[in-house]
C-alpha cells in the first residue's frame, strides 16, 4: 500500500470483530517497530505491555474512554470490544528532560504501530483517558505507568474523512447506520505560508 493510501486508512475505529484474534507475534512485530521510531535526545523512554488474553482485556476494557465528543455511547459492546491492546509504559528511571517529549515519543511509537497494524486489515484507537488505578492493575509500579493504551482489532465499523464544514465544527459523529464521519481541515487551512 502506498504511503499517502496507508495513512489515510489509518483512523481511529472503536468498534471490532471481538472474535477474530491478532496473532502475538503480530503484535511483538508493531512493537518492535514501535521501539525503531524517533526518540528525544534517544532516550527511548517507552517500555510496551501487549494485552490480548481474554481475562486482562475484560479487566482493562471497564477502565477506558472510547469517544468524548459521543457522551450517549459507552465504547463498543461485548462481541465489538478490542481483541488485543499495547499499553505504551513511560519509564521515568529513563526520563532526563521534560515530561511532554515522552509524549512526543508516544505519538512517533503508536503512530508506527498503527500503520503496521493497518496495512495488515487491523485498526486501532489511541486512549489517553483512563484512571490512575489502571497502573495497579496491570501491576506496575514506580518508575513505571501507562502513558497511552492502543486498542487494535480488525475493524467491525466504516471510517469516513469529512471536509470540516462552514461552521467549523471538528467533533467527530455517527450516521443512523454507525458509520463514523472524522471532520479534517482542508490543506489550505493548515498550510501557512512563510512571511519573513
Amino acid at each position: 500500500m502506498h504511503i499517502s493510501s496507508l495513512v489515510a486508512a489509518t483512523r481511529s475505529v472503536r468498534r471490532f470483530q471481538e472474535q477474530r484474534l491478532i496473532e502475538e507475534s503480530r503484535l511483538r512485530e508493531w512493537v518492535d517497530l514501535a521501539r525503531l521510531g524517533g526518540s528525544a535526545r534517544n532516550a527511548q523512554v517507552l517500555k510496551y505491555m501487549v494485552v490480548s488474553e481474554s481475562r486482562q482485556r475484560e479487566q482493562l476494557f471497564p477502565l477506558l474512554g472510547w469517544a468524548g465528543y459521543l457522551p450517549d455511547w459507552q465504547g463498543p459492546v461485548a462481541g465489538e470490544r478490542p481483541s488485543a491492546y499495547i499499553l505504551c509504559l513511560l519509564d521515568r528511571s529513563l526520563l532526563k528532560g521534560a515530561e511532554h517529549e515522552a509524549h512526543v515519543d508516544c505519538g512517533i511509537a503508536s503512530q508506527n504501530i498503527l500503520l503496521a497494524a493497518a496495512e495488515q486489515g487491523v485498526a486501532g484507537c489511541r486512549i489517553g483517558a483512563f484512571p490512575a488505578k489502571i497502573d495497579r492493575l496491570v501491576q506496575l509500579e514506580e518508575p513505571l505507568s501507562v502513558l497511552l493504551v492502543l486498542a487494535l482489532g480488525y475493524p467491525a465499523e466504516s471510517v469516513t474523512l469529512e471536509e470540516v464544514g462552514v461552521d467549523g465544527d471538528i467533533r467527530y459523529w455517527r450516521d443512523q447506520e454507525q458509520g463514523h464521519h472524522v471532520p479534517k481541515r482542508s490543506l489550505a487551512e493548515v498550510l501557512v505560508a512563510p512571511t519573513f
